[in-house]
């Protein structure tokens, strides 16, 4: 990422309010190539949607911003969707082809070491809320956790199973998306309820949330009425 994007600048004419954004003194940084930015200047700038040219502004501070990501620097006020957000309004895919593959290899990347490490400093359930997001589907992020047989991608697995459970039996997405909300909700409970049982159990999970995995491929009053539902109200 920093090779790729190194010498990238915001548009000559790009501005913003100054009363909701920043400065004119923080606006002419983001003119200038590879200057550091304090992480308050970077959040309020990757978190604007308001700009003339998103993928400008994006591509000058992506070298920074990847390494505040991966290091956990960045904390969203409402989650990491913003984030994911804000790469998907630069519409990163159709930049040139050598910027799109170098924002592919580090989400790529990023993911699969999450996966594998023992502390991450984003938990897996939150990266892959940005993922979906930057990218507009869970199948591929999904595609690679269900490839990853290791017994700390199954921890992960049931921290997120956990994490979900509750809004995934209320028939909602665990998360605002920014699009195919629906879709990616079908989506991830029938990945859940078809890959992570025997996962869960080879982890330990405990029984109450294998319970709560089955029911979310039961509907209606079977859901409701079954013995193990958990009493969650909505």
């Amino acid at each position: 990422m920093a090779v790729t994007f190194r010498g990238m600048t915001a548009h000559p004419d790009e501005s913003n309010c100054e009363c909701h954004w920043g400065s004119a003194e923080e606006l002419a940084q983001l003119k200038v190539p590879d200057a550091e930015l304090d992480l308050d200047l970077l959040r309020r700038t990757w978190q604007a949607i308001d700009w003339s040219d998103h993928a400008s502004v994006l591509r000058r501070i992506l070298p920074q911003l990847a390494s505040a990501l991966v290091s956990g620097l960045v904390e969203p006020v409402f989650g990491l969707e913003d984030v994911g957000r804000s790469f998907a309004v630069g519409h990163w895919q159709q930049w040139p082809a050598e910027q799109a593959a170098a924002v592919e290899e580090f989400l790529q990347a990023w993911w699969a070491h999450t996966l594998t490490d023992q502390d991450p400093a984003v938990p897996a359930c939150d990266l892959l809320v940005l993922m979906a997001e930057a990218t507009g589907t869970l199948r591929p992020w999904l595609s690679t956790w269900e490839a990853l047989r290791d017994p700390v991608a199954d921890r992960h697995l049931a921290e997120a199973a956990a994490h979900w459970e509750y809004d995934l039996l209320g028939d909602q997405l665990p998360w605002h998306a920014w699009e195919n909300e629906e879709e990616m909700r079908a989506e991830l409970t029938a990945w859940l309820v078809r890959h992570a049982p025997a996962r869960l159990r080879a982890h330990g999970a405990s029984e109450d949330l294998l319970h709560r995995i089955r029911l979310l491929g039961v509907t209606g009053l079977d859901r409701w009425e079954d013995p193990h539902w958990p009493g969650h109200r909505y």
